[in-house]
């Protein structure tokens, strides 16, 4: 609940939102001809229509670039004044450096707090309350946050569990200093018994590049669904309702519902949990599938026509590991 105190808190607010999706794209159609499956039965299991795919040869770094220059464009942002940039993403261009270091480098700018967050699906929530805990500090002024994963390189064409499911994308938003309503609260968890039913073993210190990339399939990203689904709506729901009590409002105080695009029925089994009106949960998940990091952000900047300054807001994601959480935010653009 705000202080009711004359001084007002320093507040981050979100002062402009870009975002990317490639120009690739990879139909129900296509799978068709690769698996066992048919468009309809991804559209009833899934809502998914298309994702887009990021082409050979470039990264997810590239992505992130191309939100950050729509966003400056369409908002006449100076980059060079960006002093922190942090990126959510769960594949790095490469091990080291980070991707937040390459991303600069594309950028043309120099001596930037520039790090990454792996948080799975979760991550951009994650690195927006570390933006806006920047800004609340003082000592940053102008943060930039990315949600950006190219998750296609790592989804067996052939395994009809997970090639149905994700896309490529990245979504960028810039953090300011305001006395107004910005980023009022997050709630951001994890408990770390989901290792066994999402990950990608490979490639990593336990599995190093060498040993799973042989054989055997380490380098793909696999799912248990069944499990995740449980565990995704009943996560994402109570975090909605416990970041909501706290802050002393009810749930139809909320203009908008933003979950991780995951799933469409997990999206609407969350809407349902936490009892909002339908018409206030968006999606963009038919077009884009999951995008891990990028989801939210790029459902944010794919509906900002819609939203009204001081729209209450709220996100919500779920994640591997498992991580979860939400966030509730005013409009301030």
């Amino acid at each position: 609940m705000l202080s009711k105190s004359t001084h007002r808190p320093t507040r981050a607010i979100i002062s402009a939102i870009g975002g990317y999706v490639p120009e690739g794209r990879r139909t129900n159609e296509d799978l068709e001809r690769i698996t066992d499956t048919n468009n309809e039965w991804i559209i009833k299991r899934t809502g998914i229509k298309e994702r887009r795919i990021l082409s050979d040869g470039l990264a997810t770094s590239d992505m992130a670039v191309q939100a950050i220059r729509n966003l400056a464009i369409t908002y006449q942002k100076d980059i060079s004044k960006i002093d922190a940039l942090i990126v959510a993403t769960s594949t790095p261009d490469m091990p080291m450096p980070t991707t937040a270091n390459i991303i600069c480098h594309k950028l043309g700018i120099q001596n930037v707090w520039a790090f990454d967050v792996n948080a799975a699906c979760s991550g951009f929530l994650y690195t927006l309350d570390l933006g806006a805990s920047l800004i609340e500090t003082g000592r940053y002024k102008n943060v930039v946050v990315i949600g950006a994963d190219k998750i296609s390189a790592f989804v067996n064409i052939n395994d009809r569990a997970t090639n149905i499911l994700f896309g490529d994308g990245a979504g960028a938003v810039w953090l300011e200093p305001s006395t107004e309503n910005g980023i009022l609260d997050a709630l951001l968890l994890s408990n770390g018994i989901g290792q066994p039913y999402l990950n990608i073993e490979g490639g990593g210190s336990l599995h190093p590049i060498g040993q799973a990339f042989g054989n055997d399939d380490k380098q793909y990203l696999k799912q248990d669904g069944k499990i995740v689904f449980k565990h995704a709506v009943q996560s994402m729901s109570d975090a909605c309702l416990k970041v909501v009590e706290r802050n002393q409002l009810s749930i139809s105080q909320v203009d908008w519902v933003i979950p991780h695009q995951a799933n469409q029925r997990i999206i609407d089994a969350v809407g349902r949990q936490i009892n909002i009106e339908e018409h206030k949960t968006l999606s963009n998940i038919a077009y884009y599938g999951n995008t891990i990091a990028a989801t939210i952000p790029l459902c944010m900047w794919e509906n900002k026509d819609k939203f009204k300054k001081n729209d209450l807001i709220m996100l919500t994601a779920f994640g591997a590991g498992f991580s979860w959480g939400a966030s509730l935010l005013h409009w301030a653009i």
